[in-house]
């Protein structure tokens, strides 16, 4: 009875972990159909009939990825008025196709949602992290799809360690604890390993396929008891970091997360992959073995996009009437589920029921939206924005913490100051700190907007990047809205520089204005 009751609580779980993606998703798929929103539909829980992507992959057919170029050149032939669409669009590009640019996988791997499907149906995926972690590749397979035969093809291609990714509250239930205290752990990587465990009923000692194939499904059952298992064992639970590869970007969080969206168990089995010779497989290796065995291969950075896009990065925690000097505006508060950093978003009138909403998507700067520094133009931009949506009668403002100094954060951005005096240019002084020009992602932004139930919409923006980085998650942006404030004797070389090295668009008068700045 108690494995029942389990099966069917585990059963329930995973319906309830879809049917959340479905209803994220369907935000996202009901903003690129352009359908409006209302207060009611917004906040209501019927969204069970919406499936989302992540949801048939475990158990659709990947369609081919070849692409049809039947009727590709009567379309170029026509202009962009013809195709109806804005000439915005057509200068920066198609948005239909910037979700299909998000999920190309690197060159050279297989995508994320191909990887999805053959954990669905109980195969190895081969995952690699990066060249500068730990430059190895896993095999990798849900926990409860796992059979005495994988087991065997485990131990015969990699080193034999096999592990299971776990949730902390799985690993809790069944009163395994760590190895090692998290605070005296020495692991460069930061690995949780816990005790080791061997299924006590059905299994002898333990080492043989078909014993660790039995310790490997009991894990992965909703069912099992603490005094299950006897400890040690040859089985390695690991502890996985909640928000999986969005928090940590290891192995052991890829393992739960695909096992997780193949609407398996969230438990998957891990173990690295060796040469014949003992050495770690890396690179081309791992290429060849992936084909040799007809496995798919995926990176967890590519990974890392499939989630950013698909799961809401942000939950919303508080909101409050807002007066300010500009007008009256309703704030909502959110906070990252990755790195917990609170964000903002000002909503001014009833944007769920509007079209082209006006929106502004502005990075924190505290020297400028602050304390009123005039080497930069980002408090300027803030209060036009804020201007402008007022006066258009309907809009919201997004304010991004954690951005400081294009992502670098406040003191490195005072570094960078000092070397701008010295005679470098923004984007120089960047890369002579060896930090990157811009380091900014703008998809928290991106589900904010969805959330307060904005679906298309007119951005004020003067770069590029802003375009791009908002329309691959389910937002039409029909219209550039120029954001030009005065330019002044301190700040003309940086945005000078943003326009003729970051590609910002900036058609305004660029002499210095008398009236601003010191």
């Amino acid at each position: 009875m108690n494995l029942v009751a389990g099966k069917v609580r585990e059963l329930g779980a995973r319906g309830k972990y879809l049917s959340s993606i479905a209803q994220s998703h369907g935000k996202a798929c009901a903003a690129r159909q352009g359908r409006r929103r209302s207060k009611h539909i917004k906040h209501s829980s019927s969204s069970s009939s919406r499936r989302s992507k992540l949801e048939c992959s475990a158990i659709a057919e990947p369609e081919p990825t070849g692409s049809s170029s039947s009727s590709s050149s009567a379309a170029d032939s026509n202009d962009a008025a013809s195709l109806g669409r804005h000439p915005f669009e057509e200068q920066l590009g198609d948005p239909k196709h910037e979700e299909d640019k998000l999920f190309k996988p690197t060159p050279g791997f297989d995508s994320i949602q191909d990887a999805i499907h053959d954990m669905a149906k109980g195969k190895f995926v081969v995952v690699l992290d990066d060249e500068d972690r730990e430059n190895e590749g896993d095999l990798i397979i849900a926990a409860e799809k796992m059979t005495h035969d994988d087991v065997a093809f485990m131990v015969n291609h990699t080193s034999g360690l096999i592990c299971v990714g776990m949730e902390g509250k799985d690993l809790d239930r069944l009163d395994i604890p760590q190895m090692v205290d998290e605070k005296k752990s020495t692991d460069s990587m930061g690995t949780a390993f816990t005790v080791s465990v061997d299924l006590k009923k059905g299994t002898s000692t333990g080492i043989s396929a078909a014993d660790r194939c039995a310790t490997v499904r009991a894990l992965a059952s909703q069912g099992a008891l603490p005094g299950d298992f006897r400890r040690p064992g040859h089985i390695f639970p690991l502890r996985y970091r909640d928000g999986g590869v969005l928090k940590r970007a290891g192995h052991t969080e890829a393992a739960v997360d695909l096992s997780r969206l193949a609407g398996c168990f969230p438990a998957g089995v891990l173990c690295e992959i060796v040469n014949q010779d003992g050495t770690m497989s890396r690179g081309e290796q791992l290429l060849n073995f992936a084909k040799e065995h007809n496995l798919k291969t995926i990176t967890i950075s590519d990974l890392i996009k499939y989630r950013r896009y698909y799961e809401s990065l942000v939950e919303r925690i508080s909101s409050a009437r807002l007066p300010t000097k500009y007008g009256v505006f309703h704030a909502y508060s959110y906070r990252s589920k990755i790195d917990d950093i609170e964000h903002i978003a000002l909503v001014y009138g009833d944007v769920q029921n509007e079209e082209d909403v006006l929106v502004r998507v502005h990075s924190e700067c505290l020297t400028g939206d602050i304390l009123g520094s005039v080497r930069c133009d980002c408090g300027p931009q803030l209060d036009l924005a804020m201007k402008k949506v007022v006066e258009s009668g309907c809009g919201v403002i997004v304010y991004l913490r954690g951005q400081e100094g294009r992502g670098i954060g406040l003191g490195h951005k005072l570094k960078a100051y000092n070397l701008q005096d010295a005679g470098r240019d923004t984007v120089e002084a960047n890369v002579d700190l060896g930090l990157p020009i811009d380091s900014r992602e703008y998809g928290m932004g991106a589900h904010m907007l969805i959330d307060v139930g904005v679906s298309s919409l007119r951005l004020m923006t003067n770069n590029p990047a802003k375009y791009t980085g908002l329309s691959g998650y389910g937002l039409t942006i029909t219209e550039r809205v120029p954001l030009l404030t005065p330019i002044n004797k301190e700040n003309k070389r940086y945005i000078m520089t943003k326009v003729n090295k970051m590609g910002h668009w900036f058609g305004g008068d660029t002499s210095i204005s008398p009236d601003v700045g010191p």
